[in-house]
């Protein structure tokens, strides 16, 4: 199977790239940049040159013959229509779109209705299509949720936590969101369908903290900080920091709890991940070497 990628340089879709190759199927990644080309090509991808904001390269760029797209760029930021279409003149029907958990949210997020008018979009063509929901991505350096968090604990004795961190959290190890992707491509079964892809158990956040302490050796004292006093504290940050290091979005999900049923994906795609101990434990090994 020779697959047409989008987002392939991106830190999922390294994976992706990784373990289709591994499967023994051909890659061929969109690309807007030439860092963007070698970091494919290194994986052993081919590049093809084409721009999510430029629809006439897009169309070139999926002009490349392939069985099927599997589509890891954001769907957040308004490209859906353009990709839907490359992928429609050229013939290319099996496609497979990542999206996100973070649709659910109940807060009014702008990229909350950018997404879902994206996999509306997506419902709406001619594509026998699949979109996948992933929870939270994690499991590699790099990775924009728990390195961080892994960083931090290595060097902070005490470790504030908002509202307790009594609200569950669900997070899904990269390597097995690819894994659900390459099983999803190759299933007719999965053909319009929408699949959530997270953890095997939900847990509160404070649990998800000390499994990420015991993996790299440190266990702060975690303290419990009152949530919404805090996130009012960040919409001032926000407005005086030119590059916030963290917003108040961030700290209103964790008010939300994201626990998620993987029934779907475990029966039609297989769909079998790894605890989150095991994953945090072998990132935080990653991280240390």
């Amino acid at each position: 199977m020779r697959l047409l990628v989008t987002g392939g340089s991106g830190f999922t879709g390294r994976h992706l790239v990784r373990a289709a190759l591994d499967a023994g199927k051909e890659v061929c990644a969109v690309v807007r940049s030439v860092e963007a080309a070698r970091t494919v090509e290194a994986l052993g991808a081919s590049a093809v040159p084409g721009d999510l904001d430029d629809p006439a390269s897009l169309d070139a760029a999926f002009a490349t013959p392939a069985d099927a797209l599997i589509n890891i760029a954001s769907l957040g930021f308004g490209h859906a229509p353009a990709i839907v279409a490359a992928a429609e003149d050229a013939g290319l029907r099996r496609a497979v779109f990542v999206s996100t958990t973070a649709v659910t949210t109940a807060l009014p997020a702008a990229s909350k209705r950018v997404r879902l008018a994206a996999e509306e979009t997506v419902r709406q063509s001619a594509l026998d299509w699949t979109i996948l929901r992933p929870t939270m991505i994690y499991g590699a350096p790099g990775d924009r949720n728990l390195c961080r968090l892994l960083q931090l604990l290595k060097r902070t004795p005490v470790l504030p936590l908002p509202g307790g961190g009594r609200r569950l959290q669900q997070p899904v190890h990269v390597e097995d969101l690819a894994a659900a992707l390459l099983a999803a491509v190759g299933t007719e079964h999965a053909i319009s369908r929408t699949y959530v892809i997270a953890g095997p158990t939900a847990q509160p956040f404070r649990d998800l903290v000390l499994h990420a302490g015991n993996a790299v050796g440190r266990l702060p004292r975690l303290v419990s900080v009152p949530l919404r006093p805090t996130i009012a504290l960040l919409r001032l940050y926000e407005q005086v920091a030119p590059r916030p290091r963290i917003k108040a979005e961030q700290l209103e999900r964790l008010a939300e709890d994201k626990a998620f049923s993987i029934e779907a994906a475990e029966r039609d795609l297989g769909y079998a991940p790894r605890s989150f101990l095991e994953g945090i434990t072998a990132e935080a090994a990653a991280l240390s070497r």
